[in-house]
């Protein structure tokens, strides 16, 4: 073969292995913004969920969004001690209990969203 189809062949093997590889490489996926939005509750006799399974759930990735634009806050309602030991940046501590038993004596700004954890 003479230089010039050697050539011609190794820019062909060349240009071919680049767009097979452009082919396969992974793209970057763009995600839509995170929308924030309160969770829809049927309403129930009581404000307060009787089971645990009735409890609406938040993702992290949410109510983080929710507390950075102060449209949440997040509130610890476990024990103290628990809550001195380790707990979310910027969570209040209000027990359990405080909940079940006083919630209108809770002084929280109830036009926010509250989003209470307990582990």
């Amino acid at each position: 073969m003479s230089k010039i189809k050697i050539f011609i062949a190794f820019i062909c093997i060349l240009v071919f292995t680049i767009s097979a590889c452009d082919t396969f490489s992974p793209t970057e996926e763009i995600l839509p913004p995170t929308v924030i939005a309160e969770p829809t509750i049927p309403p129930q006799k009581s404000s307060i969920p009787l089971r645990e399974a009735d409890v609406p759930r938040v993702d992290v990735e949410i109510a983080k969004a929710a507390v950075d634009t102060g449209a949440a806050i997040i509130v610890d309602v476990r024990s103290k001690r628990a809550y001195d030991e380790s707990h979310i940046p910027g969570a209040i501590n209000i027990l359990l209990g405080e909940f079940e038993t006083n919630i209108n004596g809770i002084a929280l700004d109830k036009d926010q969203w509250i989003i209470t954890y307990c582990t």
